[in-house]
Parts: structure tokens; sequence; C-alpha cells
């Protein structure tokens, strides 16, 4: 099985020759990288035709804003077939060994779709169950979108990200369009949940968090716009109401829970979020994009 790394990018040039480096001596053959620009887009096809010329199996694709739109997009851009794919951002790098270990989880025909961890500069973002975990709509948010190995037919089937949600789309729900994803594969292909593949915790990708390098400011509307994002996930795919609740209560002792950079007046935008995302409406704002990613 061969595998496709999709990655939608505002542009930025470093972190995607970092990433490309990490690949240049991993990828076997058949593998293909897509970069979706959405920014920068000269500079973006021009990095890839370096790479290209390297001998990486790399091409470029450009797209309207949206990190879901850019994924629908560069799954399109892969060469015809069927393969696995995966969604690096643009500041992921993937460790030596890493996608070795990607291709023993997914050869074979029975693959539908499994979940690896995420690493920061603070560590695993995430704790991923044990092998032979049933997913479940508890446990699924465990996998984030850089982590997604999923079968493009079964991608395709559901009909690929929803391009109304996620970083830069044009709702106001800025995220959890990865969970929405694996949520409505399961839907779709019951077995899923006895046959998704978790990854040992020693395999994972590396980037940074989500407040890495931003403003207090900017920091809070993208912890805001993610919070809403997720409350809003709970309430389309039907989480009972006391699980919200105390979802969205608990986002006031999110500067709590988490290191730094983030900090203890977190919590309040990130539990405002919530709140917005559970009721389906924003306070003061008809629209609060995350405008980085």
């Amino acid at each position: 099985m061969t595998i496709g790394f999709v990655v939608t990018t505002l542009g930025r040039l470093e972190p995607l020759r970092a990433l490309l480096a990490s690949l240049e001596d991993q990828l076997r053959e058949g593998d293909h990288v897509v970069l979706v620009a959405q920014g920068a887009q000269d500079d973006v096809a021009a990095l890839a035709a370096e790479f290209s010329a390297r001998g990486v199996p790399v091409t470029a694709t450009t797209s309207a804003r949206g990190a879901s739109l850019g994924r629908n997009t560069g799954v399109a851009a892969l060469p015809a077939g069927d393969a696995v794919v995966t969604f690096p951002n643009d500041n992921t790098t993937y460790p030596a060994g890493t996608v070795a270990a990607l291709h023993a989880a997914v050869d074979g025909a029975d693959f539908l779709a499994g979940g690896f961890t995420s690493w920061d500069e603070r560590g695993p973002k995430t704790t991923l169950p044990s092998a032979g975990t049933p997913l479940d709509k508890y446990n699924v948010w465990s996998v984030i979108e850089m982590g997604i190995l999923i079968r493009r037919s079964l991608f395709d089937a559901v009909g690929g990200f929803d391009e109304n949600i996620g970083p830069g789309s044009a709702s106001p729900w800025q995220v959890a369009e990865g969970t929405d994803l694996l949520l409505r594969a399961m839907a779709r292909e019951p077995r899923l949940v006895h046959e998704f593949r978790w990854l040992p915790a020693d395999v994972h990708v590396d980037g940074i968090s989500t407040g890495f390098g931003l403003s207090t400011a900017d920091r809070r509307r993208k912890l805001r716009a993610y919070g809403r994002g997720t409350g809003r996930a709970f309430a389309v795919h039907g989480y009972p109401l006391w699980w919200r609740l105390a979802f969205t209560a608990a986002g006031l002792l999110y500067g709590v829970r988490n290191p730094r950079p983030i900090t203890l007046g977190d919590g309040w935008p990130m539990f405002l979020g919530r709140l917005e995302g559970t009721l389906g409406r924003t306070f003061g704002q008809a629209r609060m994009v995350s405008a980085t990613r």
C-alpha cells in the first residue's frame, strides 16, 4: 500500500523545507507528497520542483483558503489509484524510521484507518489507546489530523473533510474536522470500530503546540475558535448533554491543565468558545476565524 502525504500550507517555506527533508530518505516507491498552496503559491511550487529534482515524489497545487478544502484538493491531486492518505501540517517533521513504521501498519488489503501520535515541543499532544481497543466517539478525539491514516477509497466514500469546518473555513467552527471525518467513517463502515489500527506510542511526528509563537491576543483568539469547533462537533454528533455541559465547564480549567505557553487566563476564551459551539451561535461576532494554523 502506498502512502499519500497531503500538506495544506499558507506558504511557510522553511518549515515546509524541513518537512520535505525529513521525508526525503524515507519514502517508498509509490509514495507521494502533495503541497496545497493557499499562499506564496509560486514559492511553494518552486520548492516542490527543487525537491522533485532531488528525487522526492512531490507535486504542488493550489486552492482557496481553508485546511479542509486544501486537504480534499490534495487528495484529488494524488496519482490515480487507492492509497492510504495522511495529513501533516506544514510544520510537521517525520523522525527517522517513522514512514517505515507507518507502512508496517497500513500494508495490507484489509486496512481501513488508523491513528498515530503527534508531538510538539512539550511532548505528546495526546495519549492513544493500546492496540486492539475499539474505536468509539470518545477515544476518537485522541487522533488529531496529522496523525490520521485513512484508506483513500474510504476517504472518498464519506466525502472527505467537511469544508465548512476546520481552520480557515468560512464558518465559526474552526477545529474538529479530523474527528468529524473519522466519526462519519465509523458510521459508513461499522467494522472500523474493531479494525481501527492504533499505532505504538513510539511512532510519532513532531510539530509545534497550538499557542507556539503567538501573541497573547492571537493565542486566545485561536483557542476560542478551536473551543468553538470542538463544542460544535459534540452537539452535531449527538454526544450526551451531560458530557457537553461537563466539557464546556472544563474549559475554564484549560489554563490550569496545560503547560506554557498556555496561561491561567486562557481558560476563559476556551470556555466561551466551547459554549458557543455547544449552543451553535457566537457572541459578539458573527464569524471568528483562526487566521493561523
